[in-house]
């Protein structure tokens, strides 16, 4: 007799609704093994329901794909058709399925395939809005966040403007590469007609293989993480993180803010550089990760002992209450995207990404600082950019955003689902999900410094593919790692 076969899909239904009923009549050893199977796939499922949207303060997953969209859409109501279809998407997506549709062979498939066979894997997908939404073609310039600025000019930045800002940002990440990668191309292809493609940036992150061994590493070799903010501090996010209801406009009331930047990092030059000039450059031991002063990388930061320019130093002078409130929740993951034909040199480096309460007051105040002094400008340079307000999560039955869309006094507006009936997703877990992802890849002290030209719209700034980093300041050597440099100063 032939043995039954139970869906992932049933099992997921059966999982989320707490009973072993739906598998009676399958056989003991087959329940058995079936239920442990959807427990331990359910258990991957990070819920895109809550107040804020999943991806913010969820812990950091292995792989990433950022991206922007430029709108094509020519109405409001064509917007929100695009939104509404990339809600439901996130919603079956994010719990392991394909979308559904049409299997006739005489048709295309409505869902690409290549993340069949994988689990759910902690994805999670956070939708952003940039300034050139509100550019007056969907009626929204009077909603424009005062947050919501074009990032100033940044000393030493070569920014590709092909590259940076957009409409719409997509932040995907996930345990798997397929899964994080089949989530962008599945929402580009639900939009198609309604927006396009502007840029996509992969990364990845990997964890130590021992829990006892602190943070992970960046292409530096630098321990990346050690001081980011807990995102499991309700308070420290309320503080530096989430939008509060005085902050306005409404709409983003426990919303926050993203900002992007690609840093390419100069690895051949680093990796020539002595380990004093590396360690110097940091303000931490690159073995342990223990600031100067401390034997652990987890001890308290005196910044008395910190070379002057020193990377920690200048992300976070931690002056008290003013320096404190500068601080962002970091997501950062690197990148490595081959060699640079023109120099032959390596394209790698760091997909910065930063959440806050109010750039103008975080993130450009930290950036300012280090794009001015930081001595770590020598080994790198930012080649994209971008800032978005990030909406709070869905309300039931909505879809990201829908508040910036309400009229006053009425609810915001409701659309058909993708799909509904059998093919709806089964209730994911509380918001969190289930598991324990991987240590957080949020990086670990704000990005080193940057600038160029002032940014559209967006963020972004320049023209042209970066090649090589700016000129070295005066007085500093041309190759450090052939030169020494004095010891720098100390308080």
């Amino acid at each position: 007799m032939k043995t039954p076969s139970i869906s992932r899909r049933s099992l997921l239904t059966a999982a989320a609704a707490g009973g072993a009923a739906t598998l009676i009549g399958q056989g003991p050893s087959l329940i058995g093994g079936a239920l442990a199977s959807a427990e331990s796939e359910s258990s991957q499922i990070v819920s895109w329901a809550g107040p804020h949207q999943a991806g913010i303060t969820t812990p950091g997953q292995r792989h990433l794909q950022i991206c922007a969209f430029d709108v094509t859409a020519t109405n409001r109501a064509q917007l929100i058709d695009l939104l509404t279809k990339w809600q439901r998407a996130i919603e079956v997506l994010t719990v392991g399925q394909q979308l559904p549709g049409s299997t006739a062979p005489t048709v295309a498939p409505s869902d690409t395939g290549e993340a069949a066979g994988q689990t759910a894997s902690h994805l999670t997908i956070t939708i952003g809005f940039g300034a050139t939404l509100f550019d007056g073609r969907f009626g929204l310039a009077s909603q424009r966040p005062a947050a919501l600025i074009d990032l100033p000019a940044f000393k030493g930045d070569q920014l590709n403007t092909a590259i940076s800002g957009g409409d719409l940002s997509v932040q995907a990440c996930a345990d798997s590469r397929f899964v994080a990668e089949h989530a962008v191309r599945m929402l580009a292809r639900v939009g198609k007609g309604l927006a396009e493609l502007r840029w996509l940036q992969s990364g990845f992150d990997e964890p130590p293989a021992r829990a006892d061994q602190g943070s992970g590493r960046n292409l530096f070799g630098t321990k990346d993480g050690t001081s980011n903010l807990d995102r499991s501090d309700d308070a420290r996010m309320r503080r530096n993180v989430w939008v509060s209801s005085e902050d306005g406009p409404a709409w983003m009331a426990n919303g926050t803010y993203q900002v992007y930047r690609r840093v390419n990092m100069t690895i051949e030059t680093w990796d020539d550089s002595p380990l004093e000039e590396q360690e110097d450059v940091i303000g931490r031991r690159k073995a342990s990760g223990a600031p100067f002063g401390g034997t652990r990388e987890f001890d308290p930061v005196d910044v008395s002992k910190l070379p002057i320019h020193s990377h920690v130093r200048l992300s976070n002078p931690r002056t008290g209450t003013a320096s404190e409130d500068e601080r962002i929740l970091r997501r950062g993951y690197s990148f490595h995207d081959g060699i640079n034909p023109t120099t032959g040199e390596y394209d790698a480096g760091l997909a910065f990404i930063a959440y806050q309460r109010d750039p103008r007051r975080q993130f450009v105040t930290i950036q300012t600082r280090l794009a001015e002094n930081d001595t770590l400008n020598e080994y790198l340079f930012h080649t994209a950019s971008g800032i978005f307000a990030i909406p709070p999560g869905a309300p039931s039955g909505q879809f990201v955003g829908a508040g910036l869309f309400a009229t006053p006094g009425s609810p915001p507006p409701a659309d058909a689902p993708l799909a509904g009936g059998d093919d709806a997703p089964p209730a994911g877990p509380p918001a969190g999900g289930g598991g324990t992802p991987p240590p957080a890849g949020g990086g670990g002290t704000p990005p080193p410094a940057g600038g160029g030209t002032p940014p559209p719209a967006g963020g972004a700034g320049g023209a042209g593919r970066a090649v090589r980093p700016p000129a070295r300041a005066a007085g500093r050597p041309k190759h450090p790692h052939r030169h020494r440099r004095p010891k720098p100063k100390r308080d």
